[in-house]
């Protein structure tokens, strides 16, 4: 007596569209998925400005904070909600020790 294995022609039915608009539609996602990630990796840099770049990073209209009183008043406010100080590049935490 022989035996016999029986080998499906699709292991994986589930995964197939099940029409052929479902197929379009997974053909179109994917094309839109790999165009996003072509066009957000050419935002992407792999080497720091340069030295002549920095002076345009350097103007004040690059600052995330528009108003640097604003800010530091935002700073004081946020502070005093939390009770605790510091950590702005500023040493001491309130126990006298800079």
């Amino acid at each position: 007596m022989t035996m016999r294995f029986v080998i499906p022609r699709d292991p994986l039915p589930s995964l197939q569209p099940a029409n052929s608009m479902s197929s379009a539609l997974l053909r179109v996602t994917a094309l839109l998925g790999m165009t996003t990630t072509l066009l957000l990796a050419g935002c992407a840099t792999f080497e720091p400005p340069r030295p002549w770049e920095k002076g345009q990073l350097a103007k004040p209209e690059m600052q995330f904070d528009a108003d640097p009183l604003e800010a530091k008043m935002n700073q004081h406010i946020y502070t005093s909600k939390e009770g605790a100080g510091g950590g702005y590049g500023v040493g001491g935490g309130g126990c006298g020790c800079n």
